[in-house]
């Protein structure tokens, strides 16, 4: 595609895109602040919301994997009176699980100390162990939690929010293969692509953080713009296997599945 064909392109996206939202706000869509603000009730329930966007935080780490963190981004990036951060302990560059892609952190945890939502992808590998060990990051964790509208998780970030000690009594879901932990922890294993418990939202493995993303934005606004953003990611999957759960399959692919993610995970 020729640069003026693109640049074309994308001006007839914005264009469309500011047309069909303007019209929304103007028809009653709300900015996002005023929803949020009655939004997930915890700890910090009562406390004055500071002004301006809502924040979302989406917590990297070295060993994190990218779809954790980029579905829920896709999802609440663009809902109005919202802002999304990618945090870690550092600003800058940070691996996925792979080791062959970097996302980079425009803040630090110390940037961000009380976001009005937490995102915690899970990860692979020796990263994913590191992170259960690292006290900054568990620190950020707990403190932020005691503020937070909402807590959520991807996957293995339950394992992140178990450690903290966030997950006692708590119904919660994650990767198929790590539902054990989930006991481990005190959580109460419950089936679900998410799973909703007071202001902690957990969702199943990597993809079901879309779900979650696009539920938690309903949360942050109405259901209107969740429907709207859904149609936007153009999010109507049709996998071509039909194995998307462990129930749908075989223990032989299942079995595979595990070495796939393991292998590129060192």
């Amino acid at each position: 595609m020729s640069d003026e064909r693109e640049r074309s392109r994308r001006g007839v996206l914005r264009t469309a895109a500011g047309v069909t939202l303007g019209a929304g706000i103007a028809a009653g869509v709300p900015a996002g602040t005023a929803a949020a603000a009655t939004a997930g009730k915890g700890e910090g329930e009562g406390e004055a919301r500071k002004p301006g966007p809502v924040e979302v935080a989406v917590l990297l780490y070295e060993g994190f994997t990218a779809l954790d963190a980029v579905g829920p981004y896709e999802s609440l990036c663009r809902v109005p009176g919202v802002q999304v951060t990618m945090v870690a302990v550092k600003a800058g560059p940070v691996l996925t699980d792979t080791r062959d892609m970097e996302i980079v952190a425009t803040k630090s945890l110390r940037q961000v100390p009380r976001p009005d939502v937490m995102v915690i992808p899970g990860g692979g590998g020796a990263g994913m162990y590191a992170v259960l060990e690292n006290t900054r990051i568990l620190d950020w964790v707990r403190r932020a939690h005691r503020h937070t509208l909402w807590t959520t998780s991807v996957c293995a970030g339950a394992a992140i929010l178990g450690k903290a000690g966030l997950m006692r009594g708590v119904p919660a879901t994650t990767h198929w293969a790590l539902r054990d932990y989930l006991k481990e922890v005190g959580a109460i294993d419950t089936p679900g692509r998410f799973v909703e418990s007071g202001k902690i939202i957990t969702a199943a493995g990597i993809s079901a953080g879309i779900d979650m993303g696009l539920y938690l934005a309903s949360r942050l606004s109405d259901e209107r713009v969740g429907r709207a953003l859904e149609l936007a990611l153009e999010y109507d999957p049709e996998p071509p296997f039909g194995t998307g759960s462990p129930g749908k399959t075989d223990a032989g692919t299942r079995t595979l599945a595990l070495k796939l993610l393991a292998d590129a995970a060192p």
